[in-house]
């Protein structure tokens, strides 16, 4: 899994033309975990599709080592899933210019299932 983001990370830079329109390619799409046990419902009335979402990691996290967490606006709404981090905690570890955007609102009973979010290279 590291090596299709590894190659893509090299080679972006030098494909990227200097003007023109933006490309943005999707890296994945993953709901949210950990909704309950951060500040996502307190925020869940603001939250819109298209926000901004800045991904952080946690590498002295003392639950998973590839912890990523997710932000909106300096707060902490929950983690990118365990099963789905380890590439993109390897790829901000060596500086990929990784973005987020939640993708997906739903006021749905499950927690789990309420946001979902898209990470990609723009």
């Amino acid at each position: 899994m590291r090596s299709w983001l590894s190659a893509l990370c090299l080679a972006l830079p030098l494909a990227a033309p200097a003007e023109g329109p933006r490309v943005r390619l999707l890296v994945q799409s993953s709901p949210l975990a950990g909704y309950r046990y951060a500040e996502a419902a307190e925020v869940w009335p603001l939250l819109r599709e298209g926000d901004a979402l800045e991904l952080v990691r946690e590498p002295a996290n003392a639950h998973d080592a590839n912890a990523v967490r997710v932000e909106w606006r300096g707060r902490k709404l929950g983690y990118v899933p365990r099963r789905q981090n380890a590439a993109l905690a390897w790829g901000l570890e060596r500086g990929a210019a990784l973005r987020a955007r939640v993708s997906r609102l739903s006021d749905h009973p499950n927690p789990a299932r309420r946001i979902e979010f898209e990470v990609y290279i723009e």
